[in-house]
């Protein structure tokens, strides 16, 4: 058993080297991001059906009906999300300090985010579509915190709920990465989380629950195994895991069907969901373990740049878009005019804003590699 939890001690393979960074970048995997943002947005203009909250003003299983259908699925980019997510942050703090790890999160979330969260309560209230000033303000410095779901104020876009997703896995990993990060001891941590998704539902400990996120934890684990795979290389031990993970994953699927079938207005295929999973799965594990990666090209970090920002700005300043000019403009060339516009504002954000506010925090913070 000692055998089987024991570092590889082969040579690790490409992007692998001490002092927990990687030398060669895998770009592919910022292609996946944005792949999964745009699968997002896909199902936020054309998948979601809500008819009397429509911004077509009618089901857009009228309005798209070949595309919707497709686009029905698109929620499932959340979880490729996910699935990245557990791989960058692993890798990401490998070598660091604590202090390290949380200030480089800090400076990656919040500048965009305060920005995206500013710029769409101002433009919904103009709109009309928030409440009175005196209670937005409430809810937009309660959503400032990113903290707005665990003190029970709303959310100014839907978008942001995957954002407490994301800061509940930061706080776990970052229980292991006080200690510092070694093979066994994120090996312990993935088995104990996926122990615990299975115990938690069970269990009737709300706080459990609330940490082990069950629908969510097998993507986060998963990811953080493929990244031991890449910085090691595969074991039995990672493997074994890696399988756990996705049972995991394809048991919980139909959990998250639910509320996907009830923003769609229809049954969703359980085989296509399984199906886009693995192949999440397949295709994040290309990327990190083989030598030459496909699709591995130095232009994708622009895209990886994209993606956050996107995911950010897309849906509620999207809908009131649509809402503004569906009447004026064939539906596809307003979904693509749009969808253009949004990267467009993306790639602003991330120039104008997130450079610009980062270089400034890092003076005020200190020199600290992110």
């Amino acid at each position: 058993m000692t055998s089987l939890l024991a570092a590889p001690t082969a040579s690790p393979p490409k992007g692998a080297t001490t002092g927990g960074k990687t030398a060669t970048r895998l770009y592919a995997l910022d292609g996946l991001r944005l792949l999964a943002a745009l699968m997002v947005v896909s199902f936020h203009f054309i998948g979601f059906d809500d008819w009397s909250t429509s911004p077509w003003g009618a089901s857009t299983s009228r309005v798209f009906p070949t595309a919707h259908h497709a686009a029905a699925y698109g929620w499932l980019g959340v979880q490729l999300f996910f699935l990245i997510s557990g791989f960058v942050i692993c890798m990401s703090c490998w070598g660091r300090s604590l202090r390290q790890f949380a200030v480089s999160r800090f400076l990656r979330l919040y500048p965009a985010y305060w920005f995206a969260v500013l710029l769409t309560s101002g433009v919904l209230l103009a709109a009309g579509r928030l409440e009175a000033v005196p209670a937005t303000l409430s809810k937009v410095l309660s959503n400032l915190t990113m903290l707005q779901e665990p003190i029970g104020v709303g959310d100014i876009d839907p978008v942001y709920w995957t954002l407490w997703a994301e800061m509940r896995f930061y706080l776990l990993f970052a229980v292991v990465a006080a200690f510092g990060l070694t093979y066994r001891k994120v090996l312990y941590f993935c088995g104990i989380w996926l122990l615990l998704t299975v115990l938690a539902p069970h269990a009737g400990i709300p706080l459990l629950s609330l940490f082990a996120m069950p629908d969510s934890a097998p993507y986060f684990v998963g990811g953080i195994l493929i990244y031991l795979m890449h910085r090691f290389r595969p074991t039995l031990a990672l493997w074994v895991l890696l399988g756990a993970s996705w049972i995991l994953a394809q048991g919980q699927l139909r959990n998250l069907m639910k509320p996907a079938e009830n923003s769609v207005h229809h049954s969703l295929s359980w085989t296509i969901c399984l199906a886009a999973i693995t192949l999440f799965y397949v295709a994040v594990l290309t990327v990190a373990i083989k030598r030459h990666p496909p699709f591995n090209h130095r232009w994708l970090t622009t895209a990886g740049a994209l993606t956050y920002p996107l995911y950010l700005l897309h849906e509620e300043l999207g809908w009131e878009a649509i809402r503004q000019l569906h009447g004026h403009l064939p539906p596809w060339l307003l979904v693509t005019a749009i969808t253009a516009v949004m990267l467009l504002a993306a790639w602003l954000v991330h120039r104008l804003v997130e450079r610009p506010a980062v270089r400034a925090l890092k003076r005020r913070i200190g020199p600290l590699s992110t």
